[in-house]
């Protein structure tokens, strides 16, 4: 079994720092209005493959682990009881599919990995297997998988399925990933591709197993229809931190995104999905924790608080009330501007938990709760932290939340593309790298997957402690169920 430590497996003695591109297939992802500049090409993504291309490049480049893809279907709609500012200003409408570009994306970068976000409420176990075998198979194991169970009711009635109340819908995504694991892990034998042409035996029909997975949610009986990827199971993360997204992260998540405004709040959420974790038979640090954040970086101190100016002027304070309405289930336009806002004005059953537990918290670093501020805030950077500065200040910052919540790494939101990822890759990692926070290109090497570029070289497959270890095709016999 690989090292779980944070760093590759003969890389610095200083613990190191992951870092993913974080965008989404829509114009505005986290920063909402800088669709508008003139330099930004968010516009494009739906209408011009070039851009996943140059934005991949990019971040290959710095050698930055991952391009993460988030996704969502439905609209916000919770913000004046209607889709309409969620429309007009783009926030995170239209929606492209973020499957699509990753083959694009991989043949043009040799170490870029690639993670996109799909529910386990909308489509069959099967469906998605194939989907996922075939990407990881054509990214030669560069592939994640960041699980969601999809909370918005706009979804479920776009989708035309019932909305699932919250604690229902990760008992369903439990079984979807055991279904999944039987598929992924279980089907095929290691030796079932034959590729034989002198006997014409493509495959061993003997060495490949039907999953049979018969539960009150799915009824599936069928081999897997590709033979094993790279990986076999996408490297996974996942973003739930209610109290039942944790035991569901600490049970089948390698990698969990998380968000919040200050470390501080992060921290207790951390360790107690490395608790949970623990309790499970699993090395608690064997998962790795990564925080939104979306800095604005300059060369100079003058030159970061300059772009910062910029783009407060094109930011959209109506987009990101309607983002944070959607997410946290309180229709702010109800509030008076000035007024505190609390858990308990929560009225939509479908939110983000994360989001309204962080309501609770008053420290120093975020300022009071009311619409004003959440709009002001919100409106760049999305539910993470926006720091500004030069590229030294930034690394202070991502060490300092490193430090306080245990976290493993960050997903790199952006206010301009490409320029912020060109920020990341050309001032931050350089400085990251000076402080033996980040590896040179040449510790690097070998680690050929998105799972050993996280837990180091040789650790290809689902590590043995792992739920999903137990479906593997020795052992799956004796766990049909």
């Amino acid at each position: 079994m690989a090292s779980t430590s944070n760093k590759l497996d003969d890389g610095p003695s200083k613990k190191r720092i992951f870092l993913n591109g974080f965008d989404m297939f829509t114009p505005s992802h986290l920063s909402f209005g800088q669709w508008r500049r003139s330099e930004d090409r968010s516009k494009d993504k739906r209408r011009d493959l070039s851009y996943w291309v140059e934005v991949a490049r990019i971040l290959e480049r710095g050698d930055i682990t991952a391009f993460f893809l988030a996704d969502t279907y439905g609209q916000h709609d919770v913000y004046k009881g209607s889709a309409e500012p969620t429309v007009r200003t783009a926030c995170q409408f239209p929606m492209g599919d973020p499957s699509i570009p990753v083959s694009a994306m991989a043949a043009a970068t040799k170490n870029l990995s690639f993670a996109i976000t799909t529910s386990t409420s909308y489509e069959s176990p099967f469906v998605v297997a194939k989907r996922f075998s075939t990407l990881d198979h054509l990214t030669k194991g560069r592939f994640g998988w960041n699980i969601v169970t999809s909370f918005k009711q706009s979804a479920a009635e776009a989708v035309g399925i019932p909305f699932v109340e919250h604690d229902k819908r990760y008992a369903i995504a439990d079984d979807y990933l055991r279904c999944l694991y039987k598929i992924w892990e279980g089907s095929w034998a290691d030796d079932a591709l034959k590729e034989d042409a002198e006997n014409e035996e493509y495959t061993d029909f003997n060495r490949i197993r039907y999953v049979q997975h018969q539960t009150e949610s799915f009824n599936i009986r069928a081999p897997h229809i590709l033979d094993p990827s790279p990986q076999r199971t996408p490297f996974l993360f996942q973003a739930g931190t209610s109290s039942t997204g944790m035991v569901f992260a600490a049970t089948h998540a390698e990698g969990v995104f998380v968000a919040a405004p200050s470390p501080h709040i992060l921290a207790p959420r951390v360790a107690n999905i490395r608790r949970e974790a623990a309790a499970l038979g699993r090395d608690s640090q064997s998962v790795k924790v990564f925080a939104v954040i979306t800095p604005i970086i300059g060369r100079t101190e003058d030159e970061a608080q300059e772009k910062y100016q910029t783009a407060l002027k094109y930011a959209s304070a109506e987009g990101g009330l309607a983002f944070y309405s959607s997410n946290a289930g309180i229709d702010l336009s109800k509030y008076d501007l000035d007024v505190e806002i609390t858990p308990g004005d929560v009225t939509v059953e479908g939110r983000v938990h994360s989001l309204v537990n962080s309501l609770k918290y008053h420290g120093n670093d975020v300022p009071s709760w009311t619409p004003r501020n959440i709009g002001k805030a919100v409106s760049l950077g999305g539910n993470g932290p926006v720091p500004v500065g030069s590229a030294e200040r930034v690394a202070d910052i991502l060490e300092e939340w490193i430090d306080i919540a245990d976290l493993n790494g960050f997903n790199i939101g952006y206010v301009v593309s490409p320029g912020s990822f060109e920020d990341l890759v050309d001032l931050l990692v350089p400085e990251l790298r000076r402080r033996g926070r980040y590896p040179e290109k040449e510790d690097l090497e070998g680690a050929v997957t998105l799972r050993e570029r996280l837990y180091g070289r040789g650790q290809s497959k689902l590590r043995d402690d792992h739920a999903g270890s137990r479906y593997t095709y020795d052992n799956y016999e004796s766990t049909v169920r």
